[in-house]
């Protein structure tokens, strides 16, 4: 099956990040001196973004795409995931190396291209097909959300090639890229993918379209809750926590619909699925609230001073809301068996997310305070390692045993 051999790629590449990370934990704790911190960091991010992320939305999306038009569409695409693939690996080794440089310039540049083909893809097939759906406009709104991110990608490289690089507006640019990334492209088709079991109910649909809505209108103003540090004038703030509230009115909307029908979407997903999913579900409306929250001046000051809070608030969204989404449903289409073995890795990996946003909590809260909390670096490292132990359990293959004879008999294998 072409879903399950693209989504296994994904998670040796999920493995691979997590493997990086402990290795950042490491430098950071104690000492690899022949590797640039920053350098890495930058293959680490760009590596998650589109060797996990972006490679395992794209198969899913051309998986239910599939489905809709009747057709196996990962043939069309299949030249799309190749690229990608080579993209996010050619990132993956250059970067660390060079940091940005041609090469790294080069293959993320290409990795963008990616993103522009694959939006004008979707864009056709979901116009080729019959049926009309609420979850296309999720689809669609992802893809366009996607490229748009691209815009503050190429704002680096002109200030870079121009040598006009400004502090505000390089954050700016950087902000730019991960919110149409985090809130756009992985956050609409996680939703999308969410609402598509609900719409099956037709008295929905309004409903659902509805939601949709607002999100996708409150999308863009949202992106400056990431530069609230920036000067802004009274109109454009007023903006910022209207789209705010606006999000938020949403899910709570989205939730009067998804909590009264839990009975049937458990029975859609299975059981352990499900739990994996609510686990993200209940991260994204934890990050909902932080952003409303961080509308409040005070708040917004504190938040954007103090990097372990933003590295806490990325990693909630990276791994609480879009990996364990991910995860659980890629349980649900069978490209991850629900095996003990599975369960076990995945709950392990869990904890480990949890263990790391208290920990980065507690030393971005200790850090306001000035106050050092000893071996806080070392703690994180631990975590690294938890959360490494439980992908890699993931990506096991499943145990086989010979068979031995018993009684008289071979026991079944």
């Amino acid at each position: 099956m072409a879903l399950r051999k693209w989504l296994q790629i994904s998670f040796v590449n999920l493995l691979i990040v997590a493997a990086i990370g402990v290795i950042l934990r490491y430098k950071i704790a104690y000492s690899l001196t022949f590797i640039d911190q920053k350098h890495l960091l930058h293959g680490h991010s760009h590596f998650a973004f589109s060797g996990w992320v972006t490679q395992a939305l794209m198969a899913l999306i051309i998986s239910r795409l599939s489905v809709y038009r009747g057709i196996d569409l990962f043939k069309r695409y299949k030249w799309l995931l190749y690229a990608n693939v080579i993209c996010a690996y050619g990132m993956l080794l250059s970067f660390p190396i060079q940091g940005y440089g041609l090469f790294s310039i080069f293959f993320s540049t290409c990795s963008l291209f990616v993103s522009y083909f694959f939006a004008v893809y979707i864009w056709v097939d979901i116009n080729r097909t019959v049926q009309k759906k609420v979850v296309f406009a999720w689809f669609k709104a992802a893809a366009i959300f996607g490229a748009l991110s691209s815009l503050g990608a190429f704002s680096l490289a002109f200030m870079m090639a121009t040598k006009t690089m400004h502090q505000n507006w390089y954050l700016a640019a950087v902000y730019f890229f991960l919110h149409f990334q985090y809130n756009g492209w992985f956050a609409f088709t996680i939703l999308g993918l969410l609402f598509e079991k609900l719409e099956s109910n037709k008295s929905l649909t309004a409903t659902l379209l509805n939601i949709f809505r607002l999100f996708a209108f409150a999308c863009i103003p949202a992106y400056f809750l990431s530069a609230l540090w920036m000067p802004i004038p009274g109109w454009a703030y007023a903006v910022v926590v209207a789209a705010a509230i606006a999000q938020v009115l949403a899910w709570v909307w989205a939730a009067t619909i998804i909590i009264p029908k839990r009975a049937f979407l458990r029975n859609q997903f299975s059981g352990f699925s499900y739990v994996v999913m609510a686990f993200s579900l209940l991260a994204f409306s934890i990050k909902l609230l932080l952003q409303l929250g961080s509308t409040i001046p005070s708040l917004s000051t504190l938040s954007f001073g103090f990097r372990p809070i933003v590295i806490g608030y990325l990693h909630l969204v990276l791994l609480g809301v879009t990996t364990l989404f991910i995860l659980g449903y890629s349980m649900h289409v069978g490209a991850i068996s629900v095996s003990s073995k599975n369960k076990v890795g995945i709950f392990i990996f869990i904890g480990g997310i949890m263990l790391n946003e208290v920990t980065l909590m507690i030393q971005g809260i200790s850090a306001m305070g000035y106050i050092v909390v000893p071996y806080i670096n070392e703690t994180l490292l631990s975590i690294a390692l938890v959360m490494f132990s439980g992908l890699l359990i993931i990506n096991l293959p499943p145990m086989r045993f010979s068979a031995r004879v018993y009684n008289g008999r071979p026991e079944p294998n």
